[in-house]
C-alpha cells in the first residue's frame, strides 16, 4: 500500500539525531525513507493529525521494529482518536526499549475506551513512580477525568491537590482548567472561576485545544525548530498492529519515486509478539481524551501523589 506524498523539501538530517541513530538499524535506503516519514508526521502532528498518522503508518511498515517508529504510530493514534491501537503501540514501545514516559498518555487511552477504572490502575502502577515531575501532572491530569468519568468528584479534586504549578504556561493552563472542571462538578462555581483567573484567553484557549499548539507533541522535532517556551517551575523541594512490513518494497509515493527505482528497499520484519497484545479489546475507540503535554512541574512537599 503507497504511502502519503513526500515533499521535496526535506530530508533525512532534519531528523533529531537520536532518531537518526535509532533507525540504523534498517538498510541505509530504508531508514533514509523512513525518516522523510518521520519528519512529515512531527510536522503535520499538530496542523493535519490524519496526515500525519498516515506519514507514521508508512514508517511504520517499513520499520516496524524501531522503537520511535512505533512512538510516531502511537502518538499519531491516539492524536486521531485510535485508542485502542495507539495503546497496542505504546504498550510495544514500552517493550522495546523499557521506558513508561507515555504511561499518561495510555491512561488517557483507556478512558477513550470507556475504561476509567483502567486508567485509574496504570497511575498506580509502580512504573508511575519513576516518571518525570512532567509526565507525573500530566498522569493526574488523566486521572482527575476518569475519577470524573466514575463520579467521583472528591477523587477527581484530590488528585490535582498534589501538583503546584506556578506561571502563566500551557501546562499551568491545562492544570487549571482541569482543577476548574473538578470544581464545576462540586457544585463550586466561585472556586471553579477562580481557578482559571489571570491566565491570558489566549493560553486558555490554546489549552482547551481550540487554537494550535506552536510545540510539536511527537520525539521527532526538526533540530532548527525551537523548543517549548514555558519557563522552568521551581518546587520548594528545587526540582494497532501493522501489516507484515514484508510489504516496504511498495513505493512511497510520487515525489520517492526515481529513489524507489534506483535502490531497493528492504523492509523490517515485525514479530508476531512486537504486535500483538492481548490486554487490549477490540473495541472501538471514539471517544476523546485529553492531550497530555509534557511541561516542567514538581509535586507539593508536604502532598503525596494521587
Amino acid at each position: 500500500m503507497p504511502g502519503p506524498e513526500l515533499p521535496e523539501d526535506i530530508t533525512f538530517s532534519m531528523l533529531d539525531r537520536d532518531v537518526r541513530a535509532r533507525l540504523r538499524t534498517l538498510s541505509k535506503d530504508n531508514a533514509e525513507i523512513v525518516g522523510l516519514h518521520l519528519v512529515m508526521t512531527g510536522r503535520l502532528i499538530d496542523e493535519d493529525p490524519e496526515l500525519a498518522y498516515e506519514h507514521a503508518q508508512a514508517a511504520a511498515r517499513r520499520g516496524g521494529r524501531v522503537d520511535v517508529v512505533r512512538e510516531a504510530a502511537g502518538l499519531t493514534a491516539y492524536r486521531t482518536g485510535r485508542f485502542a491501537e495507539a495503546l497496542r503501540e505504546l504498550r510495544t514501545v514500552r517493550r522495546l526499549n523499557g521506558s513508561s514516559e507515555h504511561l499518561a498518555v495510555m491512561a488517557d487511552c483507556e478512558r477513550g475506551l470507556g475504561r476509567p477504572e483502567r486508567a485509574i490502575t496504570l497511575a498506580q502502577s509502580p512504573e508511575a513512580e519513576d516518571l518525570d515531575a512532567g509526565t507525573k501532572v500530566e498522569l493526574a491530569m488523566v486521572v482527575s477525568g476518569a475519577r470524573l468519568d466514575l463520579g467521583d468528584v472528591d477523587g477527581a479534586l484530590a488528585a490535582l491537590s498534589g501538583f503546584r504549578v506556578g506561571g502563566h504556561t500551557l501546562l499551568a493552563a491545562r492544570v487549571a482548567q482541569a482543577k476548574a472542571e473538578a470544581l464545576r462538578a462540586a457544585g463550586r462555581e466561585q472556586e471553579a472561576e477562580e481557578a482559571t483567573a489571570g491566565f491570558p484567553a489566549a493560553v486558555l484557549a490554546q489549552a482547551s485545544g481550540e487554537l494550535d499548539e506552536d510545540e510539536d507533541v511527537l520525539l521527532y522535532d526538526l533540530e532548527e525548530d525551537d523548543q517549548d517556551g514555558d519557563e522552568p517551575i521551581e518546587s520548594d523541594e528545587d526540582q494497532g498492529d501493522h501489516d507484515d512490513p514484508d510489504d516496504a518494497d511498495v513505493a512511497d509515493g510520487p515525489d520517492l519515486a526515481e529513489r524507489a527505482e534506483a535502490h531497493d528497499v528492504d523492509g523490517t520484519d515485525v514479530d508476531d509478539a512486537d504486535l500483538d497484545d492481548t490486554d487490549v479489546d477490540d473495541a472501538d475507540a471514539d471517544a476523546a481524551g485529553s492531550d497530555p503535554e509534557i511541561g516542567a512541574v514538581v509535586p507539593d512537599e508536604d502532598t503525596e501523589d494521587k
